[in-house]
């Protein structure tokens, strides 16, 4: 990361409440072309959030502690806060020495931008602001919210925007918050109706309403140069398992997600 860093715009894409077993069995079932095109070997990788809520794990990964690979070992990180002590800070891992990645990119001279999606990216409030004012720019519309069934056609539409208007030379970190996955989810099943709710079903066709659109953000984001981007679930969300509804709870469908990273290379 420390060649990657100063020299490649950077893509933190956070999939707000997708479940790993969802993302699992759409991308094996074909129902994610775009994303699957881009995800190393078309396939996920398991790993444990840091956080079982959107705002505590979000606030774990601009510190630098990404979702942890599901299996015994220590895990080195791509990012970390220099911290005495460190077992997971390598030497392929960019270390910073502001309080979060967000600062410290901005002092390597990124431009950072946050896309918001769910409410605590809103800014309405003293809460809703505290992640969006760690960048120098923050973006967010009722169009991006979870109530909106056209959220993520209306974050790239602002992400095609920012990129557009950015000087050529300037380097980007553009962080995007996806509230499609998230409760309400049900309007992108075709035929369903609010009064039967979400559920797996619903939260599936949420994941392939994002794929139609993510080749868009995708080429947007390595438009001007190549771009190391992370795709990743915050946390998951339980629909009835063993009983439990929701998040923030320590179920295994709610600690359990989907990651990936890779390479965006520009367009010839």
């Amino acid at each position: 990361m420390n060649e990657v860093v100063g020299r490649d715009d950077l893509l933190l894409l956070t999939l707000d409440t997708l479940r790993y077993d969802v993302a699992v069995a759409a991308a094996a079932a074909g129902r994610l072309p775009h994303l699957t095109a881009r995800l190393p070997g078309g396939t996920w990788e398991k790993r444990h959030a840091p956080g079982n809520f959107t705002f505590a794990s979000h606030q774990a990964m601009f510190a630098g502690f990404l979702p942890t690979p599901a299996r015994p070992g220590r895990h080195p990180r791509l990012f970390a806060g220099r911290f005495a002590g460190s077992e997971t800070t390598e030497g392929h891992t960019y270390v910073f020495d502001t309080p979060d990645l967000v600062s410290g990119l901005a002092e390597r001279g990124y431009h950072t931008v946050c896309v918001g999606g769910v409410g605590f990216f809103n800014k309405q409030g003293a809460l809703g602001s505290v992640l969006p004012g760690l960048f120098r720019e923050s973006h967010w519309e009722p169009e991006f919210s979870v109530a909106s069934p056209t959220s993520f056609e209306a974050q790239v539409a602002r992400v095609e925007r920012i990129v557009a208007e950015l000087p050529a030379e300037r380097r980007l970190f553009l962080f995007l918050n996806v509230s499609a996955l998230h409760q309400p989810n049900w309007f992108h099943l075709p035929g369903a109706t609010r009064e039967a709710g979400d559920g797996l079903a619903s939260h599936a066709a949420a994941l392939e309403y994002v794929d139609r659109h993510v080749g868009r953000l995708f080429a947007a984001m390595s438009s001007r140069r190549r771009c190391f981007a992370i795709v990743c679930s915050d946390h998951g969300t339980a629909y009835g398992d063993d009983g439990y509804t929701g998040h923030r709870l320590g179920h295994e469908a709610v600690w359990t997600v989907p990651y990936r990273h890779f390479f965006l290379e520009p367009s010839a």
